[in-house]
């Protein structure tokens, strides 16, 4: 069987990221970037679509790649209805909803709208891979406690997928015979118990679990319904402050976890005090997980960028190394991952999903 050439796209608030896989190899990985006025031209995000596909092509030119070899193109899956997680075909209901953005204004909308187009022209495959709408959460985990309110999956998914399917290479089994607890640690924080490969619960990364270097993670909830009504925050400002003002930047002023940690080793206590109060959030929702899989829990995987200080990682290891061993994944390869299913789809090792 011949080798497979795979575009991949990977859209942000402020950049295209770009990459070429020959299988698992890659031979181009670069961005390209928007400026914030000239994005903020457009209506809704959907109508960037042409500026970033010419973007990704003028990438491909300079590399000196033919699109004519390609194999496949697959994006990164934006706000989508609630699907299993997988590697999905991108068929015309998908192109609906991103156009229209059903499930909300998102950068990651924009990754199947220009694979579907550039595969198009091509007569290739255009797929998109577990996206961040993957909701595989038992009904159990979905009452909050008020029927008015259900929790809800909102996850890094790709990375958690990843991350799984990189530890149970490592454990030398399969996906479907292990338990795991994966932590993905960055911006936001998603800590997620899989059971035979399935993600049955998680906190949403946007209300739930540890406070992250920008989100509030769960809070007390009375003394919440009494900020929201104290005048001081309209619904938008409290919100941002919650998802993006919350957190390690709240108490410290920044979100760079880096300057963070060089100030709690220069001295500053509430820095450090900052810094082991986010590990210790993280810890115990890991635990809260293990309960989820009756403490049956083959590895305990940390991930994402904050995984690269082992001296954050330290302080969560002595708290959780008694459910199971841990491994860590420090990082977050987006691209490789999304390469990765694409190349799975290509060759039947796990078929592509249909959307509905």
């Amino acid at each position: 069987m011949g080798s497979h050439l795979i575009l991949v796209i990977n859209p942000g608030s402020t950049s295209t990221k770009v990459a070429v896989y020959e299988d698992d190899r890659p031979l181009l990985v670069g961005q390209a970037g928007h400026k914030v006025e000239e994005l903020e031209a457009f209506a809704g995000v959907a109508a960037q679509a042409p500026l970033r596909r010419r973007a990704v092509l003028d990438l491909l030119a300079e590399a000196g790649i033919e699109l004519a070899g390609l194999s496949a193109v697959v994006g990164r899956g934006g706000l989508l209805k609630p699907v299993a997680g997988g590697t999905y075909s991108i068929n015309q209901a998908m192109l609906a909803d991103l156009r229209e953005a059903r499930r909300g204004e998102h950068a990651a909308n924009l990754g199947g709208l220009i694979a579907a187009e550039i595969a198009g022209r091509l007569r290739v495959p255009a797929y998109v891979v577990d996206p961040v709408s993957v909701d595989e959460m038992e009904p159990v985990a979905r009452l909050s406690g008020l029927p008015e309110i259900e929790r809800r999956s909102l996850l890094h998914a790709l990375n958690i997928k990843a991350s799984a399917r990189r530890a149970a290479d490592g454990l030398g089994r399969s996906l479907p015979e292990l338990n795991l607890i994966v932590a993905h640690l960055g911006g936001g924080i998603s800590i997620c118990p899989l059971a035979g490969g399935r993600m049955v619960d998680v906190n949403n990364a946007n209300e739930e679990g540890p406070f992250s270097p920008e989100r509030a993670g769960g809070l007390p909830s009375a003394s919440l319904v009494q900020l929201c009504f104290s005048g001081r925050y309209g619904q938008d400002e409290l919100l941002r402050r919650l998802t993006a003002r919350g957190g390690m930047v709240a108490y410290l002023g920044t979100n760079d976890f880096q300057e963070a940690l060089d100030r709690a080793r220069a001295g500053d206590r509430l820095a450090a005090l900052v810094i082991e109060a986010m590990a210790y959030q993280i810890a115990k929702e890991i635990g809260a997980m293990a309960t989820v899989l009756r403490g049956r829990v083959d590895a305990v995987v940390i991930t994402g960028g904050l995984a690269r200080s082992t001296e954050f990682v330290d302080l969560i290891k002595p708290r959780v190394a008694f459910i199971a061993p841990i491994l860590v994944y420090p990082g977050e390869d987006e691209m490789a991952a999304l390469a990765a299913g694409a190349r799975r789809a290509l060759t039947g090792e796990e078929p592509a999903r249909d959307y509905q």
